[in-house]
C-alpha cells in the first residue's frame, strides 16, 4: 500500500456523494449510496458484476443522473447533469475502452475538443510543447507527434492521464486499468499513480484484480446489489474478508476443486501457422481436461484460437476431432463441428450490443429453434430461462439490451449460447477478464462440470493464478510459438511460466 500523506488540515473530502439512488426499468441500480474521495487519494471502489460500481461512476461522469442524492465537491454542492459539467468540476474517467481517436497523433488526442487557435489556425507548436510538459509529469516518455494507434496499450492509457492533467483533473476515475496490461506495464502504471497522488490528484480505482487493491489503494469501498456495504482503510481488511464483503458469502476455495482423469484425445492441432503471429502450433486437448494456455500480450494466444474456430484462415496446418480430420473455411463450419470460441473481446466479437438478450442468444441456435424458416420464440425462450436461472443471470428481461448488462452478466450470455449448441471443444479466450470474484467462481465451475462431462476445453488466460489453479495442463506462447509445456501443474510456480514465457 502507498506510503499515507499528512491529511490533518482536512476536514471535509474532496468529493461526497450522498444518498444516491438510481432506478433503471425493472432493477434498482444503486440505494442510498454514500461515497468518499479525499484529496491525493487512490480509494479502490469494489462489488460484483452488477453491484452499481458503473452507475456510481457514471452519474459522477454526468452519463447518468440520480433519482435522489447530491453531490459535494470541496464542500459545495454541485449539480453535474453532463459530462461537460464533470469536467468543469475537475472530474474526468480513463475507461478500459479507451477513448482516443486512432489515426490522431497522441498530441492531437490530448487537446482534441480544446484546440488553441487564432483564426481557425492551430498553435501546433504551443500544443507540442504543452503536450511534451504534460508527458513529463506522467514521467513517460512518448512522442506527441506518433498516431496513437502505433502505441502500445500501455502508452495510449498514458496519453489518455495527459489528456485528464490538461483538463486539469482533480479526481480521475480508472476503470480496470490494468485489465490488458503485462506485469511490467501494471508496475509502471503504478509509478504513474504514485506520481498523482503526490501532485493531490485523487483516484477512484475500480478493478477486479484483488493483489492490486493491497498494493495501490489507501481505502476501499465496497457495493453489493446497489447497496453501500463498508469503507474500510486497506490495512483493516485481508483478502478473505474482501472477498465475503462483496459476494456476501465465505468463498472457501479461489478454485473449485475437480476429480477428473482426463482420457482419449479429442482435438488435436498440427502445424497449425498463419505469417508471424503463429508459426507452426501443435497441441491436443483431452476429454475431460482443461488446457491451460497462457504468455504475455502479443504472444500468439489469440491468434491461434481464431484460427482453430476458422474466424482467421491459417496457411497451413491440420485440425482433428475424435480421430476425424475437419475441413473448416469460416466459423459457421467450426459451430457445426463442434467448435466453439468465446472471445477475448465480448463486447466486439462475442455479442450484438443492440440487439436483445433473447437475439444473442438465439443467434448462433436457430437450427434448433425455427421450422420452416419460423423461429420457435416459446422454445428460445424457454431454453433461455433455464439458462438464466442455472447461470445466475440478471437481467430485467430477455428483451434487455446485451449492452446494458453488466460485464459479468454479459459474459454469462455468451456461455449460455454456446452451451444451447451442446459443443463439443470449447474455447475460452479470457474468461474471466474484467468479472468479479463471485462470478469467476460461477465459470469456474461451468468449466469443471463441462470438463466432467467430456468436453475438451481450452483457457487462455493472462491471470497465472488463474492458470495454476484450473489447468490439468499448461502450454506457455511466446512470439507465436508454443515455448514449453507444464504437466505438473501442482507444483509449478508462476515464475517458472514467467520463465517461459519471455523464452
Amino acid at each position: 500500500m502507498l506510503q499515507d500523506v499528512d491529511r490533518s488540515s482536512e476536514s471535509i473530502p474532496l468529493l461526497m456523494m450522498r444518498g444516491i439512488h438510481k432506478s433503471f426499468p425493472g432493477v434498482v441500480a444503486l440505494e442510498n449510496v454514500d461515497f468518499d474521495l479525499r484529496a491525493g487519494e487512490v480509494h479502490a471502489l469494489l462489488g460484483e458484476n452488477g453491484a452499481g460500481k458503473s452507475t456510481l461512476i457514471k452519474i459522477l461522469g454526468g452519463a447518468h443522473q440520480p433519482d435522489a442524492g447530491k453531490i459535494f465537491i470541496a464542500g459545495r454542492e454541485t449539480q453535474i447533469d453532463s459530462p461537460g459539467d464533470a469536467l468543469d468540476g475537475g472530474i474526468t474517467a480513463i475507461y478500459q475502452e479507451f477513448n482516443l481517436v486512432p489515426t490522431l497523433s497522441a498530441r492531437e488526442n490530448i487537446f482534441l475538443g480544446q484546440e488553441s487557435t487564432t483564426l481557425g489556425f492551430m498553435h501546433r507548436r504551443d500544443e507540442l510543447r504543452q503536450a511534451k510538459a504534460l508527458l513529463d509529469r506522467v514521467g513517460v516518455e512518448i512522442d506527441p507527434d506518433i498516431p496513437c494507434n502505433q502505441l502500445s496499450i500501455a502508452q495510449q492509457q498514458v496519453v489518455e492521464i495527459a489528456k485528464a492533467l490538461s483538463l486539469d483533473a482533480k479526481i480521475i476515475i480508472m476503470d480496470e486499468p490494468s485489465a490488458t496490461l503485462t506485469p511490467q506495464e501494471v508496475g509502471r502504471l503504478f509509478e504513474v499513480i504514485r506520481d498523482l497522488r503526490q501532485q493531490a490528484i485523487s483516484i477512484i480505482y475500480i478493478s477486479h484484480r484483488l493483489p492490486e487493491i493491497f498494493q495501490i489503494a489507501d481505502r476501499i469501498t465496497v457495493l453489493r446489489d446497489g447497496q453501500h456495504v463498508a469503507t474500510r482503510d486497506t490495512a483493516e481488511v485481508t483478502r478473505d474478508t474482501l472477498i465475503e464483503m462483496m459476494v456476501g458469502r465465505r468463498l472457501e476455495h479461489e478454485f473449485p476443486q475437480r476429480d477428473v482423469i482426463p482420457g482419449k484425445t479429442r482435438l488435436a492441432v498440427t502445424n497449425l501457422c498463419r505469417g508471424s503471429a503463429v508459426q507452426d502450433v501443435s497441441l491436443s486437448v483431452r476429454q475431460g481436461e482443461v488446457l491451460g494456455v497462457t504468455g504475455l500480450v502479443g504472444a500468439g494466444r489469440t491468434e491461434m484460437a481464431r484460427l482453430i474456430f476458422a474466424a482467421d484462415k491459417p496457411t497451413e496446418g491440420k485440425i482433428v476431432l475424435d480421430g476425424k480430420q475437419l475441413k473448416i473455411g469460416n466459423p459457421r463450419d467450426a459451430i457445426g463441428a463442434g467448435i466453439c470460441l468465446l472471445t477475448e473481446d465480448r463486447k466486439s466479437q462475442g455479442l450484438i450490443l443492440k440487439q436483445s438478450v433473447l437475439d444473442n442468444f438465439g443467434l448462433p441456435n436457430l437450427d434448433h429453434f425455427s421450422r420452416l424458416a419460423f423461429v420457435n420464440r416459446s422454445q428460445e425462450q424457454k431454453s433461455l430461462d433455464q439458462y438464466v436461472t442455472s447461470l445466475r443471470i440478471k437481467l430485467a428481461d430477455s428483451r434487455q439490451l446485451a449492452a446494458n448488462l453488466s460485464g459479468g452478466n454479459q459474459q454469462k450470455v455468451v456461455l449460455a449460447k454456446w452451451l444451447q449448441r451442446n459443443c463439443e471443444v470449447l474455447i475460452f479466450d479470457e474468461p474471466t477478464r474484467g468479472i468479479d470474484v463471485g462470478a469467476k467462481y460461477e465459470i469456474y465451475q461451468l468449466m469443471n462440470d463441462l470438463a466432467a462431462a467430456g468436453k475438451a476445453i481450452m483457457m487462455i488466460s493472462s491471470e497465472l493464478p488463474e492458470i495454476l489453479g484450473m489447468s490439468d495442463r499448461i502450454l506457455v506462447m511466446h512470439e507465436g510459438r508454443i515455448t514449453g509445456e507444464i504437466t505438473d501443474v501442482e507444483n509449478a510456480t508462476q515464475e517458472q511460466i514467467m520463465h517461459l514465457a519471455v523464452a
